[in-house]
């Protein structure tokens, strides 16, 4: 066990299923929750940097940033993004989120599919991805521009049941948006990772394929459409001898062996509420071929205990998941904005105290 790791260090020794230092530690959060730690630590509302250090954050990430034409017409109350997704801004009583609605393409055709306009690899800025590289050396650095998402990303144009149908029937309409999408994510990281000149240390893809009971899809469906479009990205990855770690919401360890078969380094997420999520049944079952990130619940103490309730769940799923390395800590997904500041405080304090080896 090292005595002192670097952020890097600690994150690729834990992806390799062994002990560092301590678990490395990542964040994600709504706007929310993030400006009041902002405020916690007197940073500035733009100052990521800060809270990242602040928190004890081991990661870093670097992105190609489009700066084509635009290519979708505004529509009033909406927000439309270069893919043409429409997004309304909803309200609620701890904030608020962007909910997915209009779906353009639900009942689109084949060639009104392939007549959609997209974004191209050409029009992404890689100018400055070295240098972003070179400034969080120290960091391990997400080099993934593209994030795959099939079934989530055609659904938001799609909606999710005609997805659902799409998937079960081959639909070409549909395969042939995954498809296109798929292809600008693979070649857009194809060229972050180039200009990234070694920088780079990992790629961090993701599809939601569970509910919080089971399987959102069979595992044919799984084997026919979504693991050969991800096998590009692990192709990709091996070219580049870096590590590759799968998001995936809800009860999705049924997914786990088909991932490691792939090339598939580090799984996500980790709900630990959901079907053969728990911490005890994934450590047994798969940390062995796996490494694990995530697992401490945006929907369980740190939003709804209290500071105690918190550091207690915190240092549960350390007991269980630290023991022979390959765990990172996180939250499973964004921190919602109902968390208190005192419980998120409460888990990163945990993880830099109890986390270490």
């Amino acid at each position: 066990m090292p005595s002192q790791c670097t952020p890097k260090e600690r994150v690729l020794i834990a992806f390799a299923r062994q002990q560092p230092d301590r678990v490395p530690i990542n964040y994600s959060a709504n706007p929310g929750i993030d400006s009041r730690l902002k405020q916690h630590y007197g940073l500035s509302e733009d100052d990521d940097e800060g809270l990242l250090q602040a928190l004890g954050v081991d990661f870093r990430g670097v992105t190609a940033p489009y700066v084509g034409p635009k290519l979708h017409a505004e529509v009033p109350g909406r927000h439309v993004d270069l893919w043409g997704i429409h997004r309304r801004w909803i309200t609620h009583e701890s904030g608020g989120h962007w909910d997915y609605c209009d779906f353009p393409l639900k009942d689109a055709t084949e060639e009104q599919v392939a007549a959609w306009p997209m974004p191209s690899p050409d029009d992404y800025d890689y100018s400055h991805v070295a240098e972003v590289c070179q400034r969080h050396q120290a960091y391990a650095v997400n080099g993934s521009a593209g994030f795959g998402d099939i079934i989530n990303g055609n659904g938001m144009l799609r909606t999710m049941e005609q997805t659902m149908i799409d998937l079960i029937t081959d639909d070409p309409a549909g395969l042939l948006l995954a498809d296109r999408r798929m292809d600008i994510q693979v070649a857009v990281t194809a060229r972050v990772l180039e200009a990234a000149r070694g920088g780079a240390d990992f790629l961090w893809l993701g599809e939601d394929l569970g509910t919080q009971i089971g399987p959102l899809i069979s595992m044919d469906v799984f084997r026919r459409h979504i693991r050969p479009r991800y096998e590009r990205f692990c192709s990709l990855a091996r070219a580049y001898d870096l590590p590759v770690m799968m998001h995936c919401c809800g009860s999705s360890s049924w997914a786990f062996d088909e991932f490691s078969a792939m090339g598939i380094h580090v799984v996500d997420t980790l709900q630990p509420e959901a079907a053969n999520m728990a911490p005890e049944y994934l450590k047994a079952r798969y940390g062995d071929r796996l490494a694990f990130h995530g697992c401490i619940s945006t929907a369980g103490p740190v939003a709804y205990g209290s500071v105690q309730d918190v550091v207690d769940d915190c240092r549960h799923t350390l007991e269980v998941m630290m023991p022979g390395g390959g765990y990172c800590f996180a939250p499973t997904h964004a921190l919602q904005d109902n968390s208190p500041t005192e419980n998120v405080l409460a888990m990163y304090e945990t993880a830099r105290t109890f986390g270490r080896y």
